[in-house]
């Protein structure tokens, strides 16, 4: 029996081991160099999402620095009309405190994890310190402190520093608490702690004598279903020696009794002995000592002021008046009678978080709130927008089949959008987005059979449609009861916070809406159909009213046991797949007559794991990818499923992923079977192997979490919380890619289809920190180079499909001139401020993936230096639709792909018209060239006149014939090129000429994709006969006397004109 189970042992194990190596002989991945060239682009809006922290700085008032919720540290240094992230490239997401060293402003420490904790909180991974004011920065520890409420630094030494850690939301853990580093964070010592339940909510050192600190403790936790603020852990301690020792003065005379929950504390710079404390109890509010914190006196109890008290409670001392002090929450409340009474107000957004004061100016202030940050320098009266701040939230993204399509998602904080993925400007800006069905949690479902209709839900299970035709909105509630106030148990049908919405792909009349149950309308919201049982655990604990001791906090957010992820199948009608929050996971064959669980094994998926997205596979009937997550509970394992067998049997695809990246959503490629993108709290994933094996695809996308994925078109859209969205605009170099092209030395990847659309390049650069970046403005080729060396010859060649040769781009012009094919250039001389993008003038190829971008356009006409031209910028037409070939050539090697150009399927142009207008806009361009050319070679004329005038200056007659010959070329000159215009606005002076006139023509007849009209037809054959007379003027008056000078030079040896 022994021998026989060693035998069996042995066996199982050799299988094992071989399956092993099979699997792994099946894995394939590539390296990211060969797409490098692919990149994400902020599309937006930018709108602020939640800022917790804000810090200006003493002697600049230009100068603030905000943390994001989710987007990381970022910068004004034009006191709030723009900002730029400084922290990209080193860290990003969630952010908790920054602080600004008073002695040394270079210095800046930062912690991460927000404070405010609500519902969609995200956590950080700990320290950073800059030494530059935010150009570099350094980690500095605390790696699990995971939220930070408060830094404060000592006024004269900044490597002293105090952190007040609140540590893992979800579960009890010893990271919680008080830290100091006396130098600049190379180590750090705990100095204060109460318990594995309570973080430190704030801390504050007195600004006349910093060895006195007050520090709050924070009871508090979090999990899926609830969020809890207060116990017995709650406190405040005071210390007199910069933190050695500790004195609670919790139970000090005049404070309200236990439990507490969350605290603020301020103290007057003008007068330390005025100390404030805004305190979460039942007999809460804003207590405030006279006497340095011995004695205390309730002083208001405003609810405006202590409302959903765990958001909130901050309160701030003003710098240079004793008997001001400000409160935050929804409004902001100012106090100028030490506290008593209170005027509310508001920033741009509401719902405040953090208030810095100059300590030498009190009208100059910056608030954070859930916009983000802005700056007022009058004492609040004024403040600058939020709506220069690219990092909204948003939850899941969706699109419609408008063109361009519209991208729909909903704004943590702020209203639901739909925002254009591509626009006809040069930029993607507030004109072209704008607020859509549902609020701030919703899925957006846009009617497939009229996208001026939109569904979108909100929290408590409220669902609206707005039609947009009409900017009429409708409820349209699967069951209108509101349970505000209560926890889920009061309610008929459960909806989570953000409860799905999907038309089905089958049936474009079918919306499917999930509860704990799936409901379904096929009359848009007139009437619902329940067509399934509780698809959830039910659990009755998991239910109940969400707060803790103190305050009840039920908005919805922590409504649980739902229906979190729908999804139908594509390729079967009927075959509906759906998941719960609370760890279940649903399939039916058969629309909804019946349902089967088909949940992973407990070994593999904890119970209560959040079923965050499911996408069946768009290739294989059966099969299906589940990301899900179990952070809410402590666990930041990552969890991606996969079924082939409707979820009989699953597998778990996360080989690869960083340990503590927990996962949220994951898709499926639609044109190449087994490359699937997912997405993390830390960013994007890539796999080619069907989930077998991860890497990371964050190109330049900067670190944040990812909520959502949408593949569109070859797009691939993303759903940040924090950065807005963000887009990647052709995923077909990684469609193409296969087992050869690992040993590729260049690879030139077929471009992806292309519209000719009417979009312009503005007359600047678009300020890329104030709008969205747009698609790029053509064709995008995109070629790899394994090894590239600068003696390397790379030429890009655009063909028609006769082989003519349309355009030419290279890394070394003198090179291709001189090869045997005529090239054709880029002209070098085309007016930055022109209609469309500007011309790409050559290429700087680099080793790994190179992009470039075709404008569709063949070369603009003929320039020369000094050449200005009024509205007329140098820029050839378009080519038509069609089919053409890109040719590469690397060194002696060529590859030939074809593309197709198709129009803008919102025109009704025929072929014919295409035709017609490229036709006469070569005519003109050509024309253009005439005159230009004609100028070019009367100035080259007047050169040697120039240098002949030196060679006879002893003979008059001649002297003066090259005089005479000289002021008829200018007369010539001037008829055709207006020679007194050197600026742009010249013209307006001195008046346009021939050559200008013709080139107007040429650009105002490619402002859209029309033929020319019969008068610019008409006025063209005017302008040429202007222009021919001139030409002819100029060839007479060349051959008069270019005959008679060289027959006076004649004795004396010397030619004049060869021309």
């Amino acid at each position: 029996m022994k021998k026989y189970y060693i035998l069996t042992l042995l066996i199982l194990t050799f299988i094992t081991s071989f399956s092993q190596r099979r699997n792994n002989s099946n894995l394939l991945s590539f390296d990211e160099n060969l797409y490098s060239s692919i990149n994400y682009r902020l599309v937006g809006p930018f709108r602020g999402g939640r800022a917790g922290t804000v810090s200006g700085v003493i002697g600049n008032r230009n100068l603030y620095y905000m943390g994001t919720a989710g987007g990381g540290v970022w910068k004004t240094e034009d006191a709030g009309n723009s900002w730029q992230c400084i922290s990209d490239g080193y860290f990003g997401g969630s952010i908790g405190a920054i602080a600004v060293s008073e002695s040394d402003p270079n210095i800046i420490y930062v912690g991460e994890g927000e404070q405010t904790l609500r519902g969609n909180v995200s956590s950080g991974m700990g320290m950073w310190r800059s030494n530059d004011a935010g150009e570099t920065w350094n980690f500095i520890g605390l790696p699990k402190s995971e939220h930070v409420s408060r830094i404060r630094i000592h006024p004269e030494n900044p490597d002293v520093v105090y952190v007040g850690v609140i540590g893992n939301l979800w579960k009890p853990n010893e990271e919680r608490g008080l830290y100091k580093s006396i130098d600049g964070g190379k180590t750090w010592n705990k100095i204060l702690y109460v318990s594995d339940k309570a973080g430190i909510g704030d801390i504050i050192l007195d600004p006349n004598n910093s060895r006195i600190i007050y520090a709050a403790t924070w009871q508090m936790k979090r999990n899926g279903y609830r969020m809890d603020s207060g116990g017995p852990d709650s406190k405040v301690f005071r210390s007199f020696d910069g933190g050695d020792t500790w004195e609670d003065i919790s139970e000090f005379n005049g404070l309200p009794s236990f439990p507490w929950g969350i605290v603020g504390v301020a103290i007057s710079p003008v007068n330390s002995k005025r100390i404030w404390m805004m305190i979460e109890a039942d007999d809460g509010g804003l207590y405030r000592s006279d006497d340095g914190g011995t004695n205390w006196k309730k002083i208001n109890s405003n609810r405006a002021l202590r409302q959903r008290a765990w958001y909130y409670t901050r309160v701030y001392a003003d710098t240079q008046n004793e008997d001001k002090v400000y409160v935050l929450n929804v409004s902001y409340g100012v106090s100028t009678d030490g506290g008593s009474t209170f005027t509310l107000k508001n920033a741009p957004h509401g719902d405040h978080h953090d208030l810095w004061i100059d300590p030498y100016d009190n009208t100059r202030m910056a608030v954070a709130d859930d916009g983000g940050a802005q700056v007022s320098n009058d004492s609040g009266n004024n403040w600058t927008t939020y709506f220069n701040q690219p990092t909204a939230q948003f939850y899941r993204v969706s699109t419609d089949n408008s063109f361009p399509y519209r991208i729909y998602g909903a704004q943590q904080d702020n209203s639901t959008i739909r925002i254009k993925h591509r626009t006809s400007s040069s930029s993607i800006g507030e004109r072209d987005w704008e607020p859509t069905a549902g609020g701030e949690s919703a899925h957006l479902a846009p009617d497939p059979l009229n996208n001026e209709i939109v569904f979108g839900g909100t929290y408590k299970g409220y669902m609206m449609m707005r039609d947009h035709s009409t900017d009429q909105n409708r409820s349209v509630n699967v069951w209108p009861d509101n349970p505000a106030g209560s926890g889920a148990e009061v309610m008929k049908y459960r909806f989570n916070w953000n409860f799905p919405i999907i038309f089905s792909p089958h049936n474009p009349k079918r919306l499917y809406a999930g509860s704990n149950f799936l409901h379904v309308s096929t009359n848009s919201g007139q009437s619902w159909e329940t067509i399934s049982g509780d698809l959830t655990r039910n659990i009755p604990e998991t239910i109940l009213s969400s707060g803790g001791p103190i305050t009840q906090d039920n908005t919805g957010a922590e409504f649980y046991a739902n229906i979190f992820a729908i999804a139908e199948s594509d390729l079967e009608e009927g075959v509906i797949w759906t998941g719960s929050d609370d760890g279940l996971i649903h399939v039916t064959k058969d629309g909804g007559k019946s349902w089967e669980n088909v949940t992973p094994p407990s070994n593999m998926s904890p119970k209560l794991n959040m079923i965050n997205c499911i996408d069946p596979s768009p290739f294989k009937k059966g099969k299906a990818y589940v990301a899900a997550t179990s952070y809410k509970f402590g666990d930041y394992t990552p969890y991606l499923y996969k079924t082939e067998d409707y979820g009989k049997t699953w597998e778990l695809i996360t080989s690869g992923i960083t340990e503590n990246y927990y996962t949220r959503a994951i898709r499926s490629d639609k044109k190449r079977d087994g490359l699937l993108y997912a997405g993390t709290e830390w960013g994007m994933f890539i796999s080619f192997d069907d989930g077998k094996s991860w890497n990371k695809f964050q190109l330049n996308l900067p670190v944040t979490s990812i909520r959502d994925i949408a593949v569109k078109e070859n797009d691939l859209i993303v759903a940040t919380h924090g950065r807005s969205f963000w887009m990647i605009d052709d995923l077909t170099p990684l469609h193409q890619l296969n087992d050869n092209s690992k040993s590729d030395k260049f690879i030139l990847f077929k471009p992806d289809l292309s519209y000719r659309l009417a979009q312009s390049g503005g007359w600047r650069k678009p300020n890329t920190l104030l709008v969205g970046e747009n698609h790029p403005n053509g064709v995008i080729i995109n070629y790899f180079i394994k090894d590239y060396n600068e003696d390397d010859f790379v030429k890009i060649e655009i063909l028609d499909k006769d082989g003519s040769l349309i355009r030419s781009f290279t890394n070394n012009k003198s090179k291709l001139m001189s090869s045997q094919s005529k090239p054709v250039l880029s002209n070098t001389n085309d007016i930055d401020y022109a209609l469309s993008s500007s011309d790409i003038k050559s290429i700087s190829p680099k080793s790994g993936g190179n992009k470039l971008i075709w404008d569709m356009r063949y070369p603009g006409f003929i320039s020369f230096d000094g050449m200005i031209f009024y509205s007329s910028p140098n820029t050839g037409p378009k080519v038509v639709p069609g089919k053409y070939d890109v040719r590469m050539t690397y060194n002696d090697n060529e590859i030939t792909k074809e593309f197709n150009i198709v129009k803008d399927p919102r025109v009704n142009n025929t072929p014919e018209d295409y035709e017609k207008q490229l036709d006469f806009l070569l005519k003109v361009r050509d024309e253009v060239t005439k005159a230009n050319q004609t100028i070019i070679d009367i100035r080259n004329i007047k050169n040697d006149l120039d240098y002949l005038s030196e060679k006879v200056s002893d003979k008059p007659q001649i002297i003066n014939l090259i005089k005479s010959f000289n002021e008829d070329l200018t007369k010539v000159e001037n008829n055709i090129h207006m020679t007194k215009n050197q600026s742009r606005q010249d013209p307006l002076n001195y008046g346009i000429r021939i050559n200008n006139r013709i080139a107007f023509l040429l650009a105002d007849s490619q402002r859209g994709d029309y033929p020319p009209t019969k008068q610019s037809l008409e006025f063209f054959e005017d302008v040429k006969k202007e222009l021919n007379a001139e030409i002819s003027s100029f060839k007479r008056i060349l051959n008069t006397y270019t005959a008679e000078i060289n027959n006076m030079i004649e004795d004396n040896s010397v030619k004049f004109i060869s021309f």
